[in-house]
Parts: structure tokens; sequence; C-alpha cells
């Protein structure tokens, strides 16, 4: 649990900015729990997806009630906010490994299987057949050969820059559903969106030895310029393509989505937030009229067949992490489980030499390359990948930014905190105070942003709230500063004036800031 809640009485008086977005957000969150069912389109909704949290006494309830409320008081930190992962964070010294620190409340036990974890997550996996026991199995086309590989030292992926390798930024190819059929196929769940008939789900420009990459991935880039309060400025537009194509024609309709890699940290955490969290937020007819429409990523689970709530990835296409690593092996190493039994990965059914290589099951281990056991192992490393605590918490500076932050209106959509499930799985996240600033809804980021590519729920416009956490440490950890889904961010402020569509009034409000009360809110967002 998060520690000692104590009361709070009245909060102290804000600006009358600050106080109306505050208002509106404890508003909503009243109002849009009402309205939960009708956000799901009308169908029934799913056993996973309860409206109400049923894991909660009263007395529990007013306490998580009172502590995720918005704060009004900027002049201190708040009650816990240090620990942004709750008893999980990680205090140890921040250095390269801050994100690959285990949460600080698993038993010894538990440990040990982190450890173990996170062999099989650093795991390099050759080319069959081999002579290697278990290892065997790659591609035969891929993108990397291990998770490390694109997860580097568990953090966020880049473009490549100054010669850099792709290894952690790729192209997701699909097509738009155009037949009746294709389109009831993607209202039901059945799947995500239709990708390229040859070329697959994901372009690969890696290959086992004797084989064939499918080509590369190309980035140029031109000036995008944007005005602030008191300068301008300008940001880059990037623009994609494939080039050196080793299988002939793309089809012309497919469309390429440039995806970088997340960091890891926090996962285990945001798989136990409840359902009805998440769901209270969701306002996709934008009925309170604040321009926010958040709506939820409702997917099929890939063993039970059952609707859920996706909350993982850039459109929030994976329910849970065990399925996010089960897509990850198949698409990004070409490694067949239990959960995504395909031993040739992404190869497509055109691509039958492809499909006709050697695998690396080895069948007294199981039916698949990577059988349950290694799908246990990474699951728990994922699971358990420690936030680290927070930085310079009551520095003037940082508590101005935080202000600004909230007076732009970032905090409807990068919603600050959470309690977890009390029924957790695992004590190490149960009834934990979390920090993540994310609702885990798609939003409509307007055209700059989007990729025109639909993965089930989300729109080419719409991306997922991505977590905050950690986003401070990003150069520490991983040596750059782009963000946003492809990169194409170079610093923080510029991740702030790329947003549009849902986020375009905050943005103008960030763009209007002094360049005072600017660089506070970059400093606040560096202390996450």
């Amino acid at each position: 649990m998060w520690g000692g809640v104590r009361g709070g009485g009245l909060f102290p008086p804000v600006n009358q900015r600050c106080a109306k977005v505050l208002l509106g957000l404890l508003a909503a969150n009243l109002i849009l729990a009402l309205q939960t069912t009708a956000a799901l389109s009308g169908e029934a909704v799913p056993a996973g997806l309860a409206t109400e949290r049923t894991d909660l006494n009263p007395k529990d309830m007013a306490r998580v009630e009172k502590i995720v409320r918005p704060t009004t008081d900027f002049s201190k930190a708040e009650q816990f906010e240090r620990m942004q992962g709750g008893a999980g964070t990680s205090e140890k010294r921040i250095n390269q490994d801050a994100f690959s620190q285990s949460s600080a409340n698993i038993t010894f036990e538990e440990e040990g299987t982190f450890k173990l974890g996170n062999g099989m997550f650093r795991k390099l996996w050759v080319s069959s057949p081999s002579s290697t026991q278990a290892s065997d199995g790659l591609g035969p086309l891929f993108n990397a050969r291990a998770c490390q590989s694109c997860h580097l030292k568990d953090g966020r992926g880049h473009p490549p820059e100054g010669g850099t390798d792709a290894t952690s930024m790729f192209l997701r190819l699909a097509r738009t559903a155009e037949t009746a059929e294709e389109k009831a196929a993607i209202a039901d769940r059945k799947v995500l969106n239709f990708p390229d008939p040859v070329y697959g789900g994901q372009f690969q420009d890696l290959a086992v030895p004797g084989f064939k990459g499918e080509g590369q991935m190309v980035i140029s880039y031109q000036q995008f310029p944007v005005q602030l309060s008191d300068a301008k400025t300008a940001l880059r537009w990037p623009i994609y393509s494939v080039a050196d194509l080793g299988y002939g024609p793309m089809d012309p309709k497919t469309t390429l989505s440039p995806r970088v890699t997340p960091p890891m940290i926090g996962l285990g955490l945001v798989e136990q937030i409840h359902p009805a969290d998440i769901l209270a937020n969701a306002d996709p007819d934008d009925k309170d009229g604040d321009g926010i429409s958040g709506k939820p990523s409702i997917v099929r689970d890939h063993k039970s067949g059952e609707l859920t709530l996706g909350r993982f990835g850039w459109k929030a296409s994976a329910p849970s992490i065990r399925q996010q690593s089960a897509d990850a092996f198949a698409g990004d190493i070409g490694i067949s489980t239990p959960d995504v039994p395909k031993h040739w990965g992404d190869c497509s059914e055109a691509q039958t030499a492809c499909r006709e290589m050697p695998n690396g099951v080895q069948e007294r281990l199981g039916a698949t390359e990577a059988p349950d056991p290694i799908m246990d192992l990474v699951t728990f490393y994922s699971q358990n990948l420690a936030v680290p605590a927070r930085r310079d918490i009551d520095d003037p500076q940082v508590l101005r930014g935080k202000q600004m932050f909230y007076e732009a209106g970032c905090a409807s959509c990068h919603m600050p905190k959470f309690v977890t499930r009390r029924d957790a799985p695992n004590k190490a996240q149960k009834f934990q105070l979390i920090w993540p600033y994310s609702d885990f809804l798609l939003h409509d980021m307007g055209d700059e942003l989007g990729d025109g590519q639909q993965v089930g729920d989300a729109t080419g416009n719409e991306w997922r709230t991505p977590p905050l956490w950690g986003i401070g440490l990003t150069k520490t950890v991983n040596g750059h500063t782009f963000f946003l889904h492809d990169g194409r961010a170079r610093n923080l402020a510029e991740a702030i004036l790329w947003h549009g569509g849902e986020g375009q009034a905050s943005r103008d409000r960030f763009a209007a800031l002094p360049a005072q009360d600017r660089d506070a809110l970059v400093k606040f967002l560096e202390s996450l």
C-alpha cells in the first residue's frame, strides 16, 4: 500500500484558469463514470471491463477517491509524489541502468525469477538449424535478435540518427478495411487491420543467412515553422518511404506507420489499474464539451477470445504484457510462442520460401520456439521493471512547471495518478498509489501526427496517451532526447508543440507562455 494516507481538508485557492481545469477534471470523472456503457457503442460491457471497482470496500473507495484527486496546491510537493511507482519504486542511484532495476517490493525468490527473466530478455536467438539447445528459430525475417536489442536498456528507442541503425525503430504495415466483410471483422475485433499482402504487418530489414531482408526504411525531414510567444522556431516533419524492396512492389494502399520502442518501466502496475478507473475517463462523444474525447481501445484476448481493454502499445492494441510480449516475439524476432504459434514470424502467405525455412522447435521442450517457461520469465521480468523515484520535487521551478502543466490542461489526458487493484495477483502491484501521467485512452492528435493507419478501435489520427513517468531520464538511460511515436521531436518542448487535435488547446497555451514558464513546464517533465 502507499502508506499512511491522512485527511486533507479544504484545498487552498489557485488562479481561476487552473481552478476551472481541475473542477472540470473532477466533474468529468463523476459524469463519465455513468456514461461508460454508452462509450462502448451500446454493446454489452465485457466481464473484464467492469464499470465499477468491485475490489474495494466503501472505506477503501473513499481513501482512493481522496488520494487521486488532482491537486490544487502547487506551493509544495504532494504526499507520496516522489515514489511514483508506489512501494516498488526504485531508489537506486540514477545512471544508465535506471530503467533496469527490479521492483523494490518483490520477494527474494521473485528477485531470482526477475534475473532469469532478464536473461531471457537479453537472449540472442540464432537461425535454424543450429547446434544450440533452444536458442534457434530466429526469423527467417526479423528486426532484432533479442528483446533487449529493441528495448535498449529497457528504455526508449530512437530513429536512425548520425549513422546509427534502426534496430529500435520499425515500420508497421497495414491498409484500411475496404469491403463490408473486412469492416465487420474489425468491428467485431476479430482483426486489428489488414497487412500488406506480400510484406505482412511489419517491415523487416534483416534476415537469416542465405535469405533476403525486405528492404530499408528511408526517412527525410522538412521544416515545420512554429510561432511561440516570444520567438519563432521550426520542428522537423518526417517523411517515410521504403527502398531496396526484396520481394517486389508493396501494395499501393499499404500505409507506413513508424514506431520507436517505448520504455518498459511500470508495465506491471499499468496492468493492474482497474478497468473502471480507465473507462471512467472515456468521453468519445465529448459530452462535457471540453474538447477532449478519449475513448477506450477494446480488443480480444488471444487466448480466451474475450473482449477486454487494450492498454499497451502506441495504439493500445494489447490487453496484457504477455500478449504484447508474444506479439513482439513473432513480429520483431520471428519466434513462436504458445500465444502466437507462428514459427515463421511475420512471413506472409505470399512469402512461401520464408514459411518453408527450418524452425527452432525442440519437441522435448514444447511445441513452440519459446515455450511457456520462457514466456513466463519474460512476462514476469516485464511486469517488475521498477519506476525510478522522482527528483527535485520541491524545486520552485519544478513546482511552477507543474502548475503550468495543470493550467495548460495537460492533466486532462496525462492524468497524474491511480491506485491499483486491491485484488492484483502479485502483492508487489497490489493497492499501490502510482503516478504514470496517462489516462491510457485513445485520443485524436491531429493530422500532423497521424499515420493514416487504423489499428482496431484507433483511427489513423488516434494514439494512446503515453505514460510520462521516467521521461526525464531518457538522456541518462538512452543517450538521446527523441520523443513521440516516431522520435520526430528532438526535445520535450518539441513533443508538446507537435500536439494537435484534442491536444491543440494545451499546445497553444504552452506556446503562448513566457519563455520562463515554458522552461519551468519542461523542468517539471524532466523531474518525472
